[in-house]
């Protein structure tokens, strides 16, 4: 009986655990495929989508070097949400990083622009912060953010 009992509450406490993984890794693509989209209509911009989900508007493709992946860069940018909401902003003088230690959307998005170089990067939560969402981004959210590459370091 005991052991029956004891089995019973186990199997409990593992389908509660698959139901939080469940919630923890919610798929958010075609809800942020259509908040991107409905935003880059009403904003009327012409933006191009990755096959990855990324979308990007260039604005001034740059004249200087073009980073890859794993450059390290110095970007001035401006993080809000689709409803205009900032949530991070850097100095004018932007800030320096590595690609590779950045969201997806950051090391895929910022080598679409060459040093002097500037846009827009709208990022599905895939290729941000996920269904957990980070410090102030809830999961699932789509992030924008207004970059300027001023530099490949």
């Amino acid at each position: 009986m005991k052991s029956i009992l004891l089995s019973l509450v186990s199997l409990l406490f593992v389908s509660c655990l698959s139901d939080t993984e469940k919630q923890t890794n919610t798929d958010y693509t075609v809800q942020n495929e259509k908040e991107i989209v409905d935003y880059i209509a009403a904003n009327k911009l012409i933006a191009q989508k990755s096959s990855t989900g990324l979308y990007y508007v260039i604005n001034e493709v740059g004249t200087g070097t073009q980073p890859t992946a794993s450059s390290n860069v110095t970007v001035a940018y401006k993080g809000y949400y689709t409803n205009g909401n900032v949530f991070d902003k850097s100095s004018d003088e932007g800030i320096s990083f590595g690609l590779n230690q950045v969201i997806r959307g950051w090391t895929e998005g910022i080598p679409y622009f060459k040093e002097g170089g500037s846009g827009i990067l709208l990022i599905p939560s895939a290729l941000g912060y996920g269904s957990n969402g980070s410090g102030p981004i809830p999961g699932g959210a789509v992030i924008l953010f207004d970059v300027k590459l001023i530099k490949v370091n």
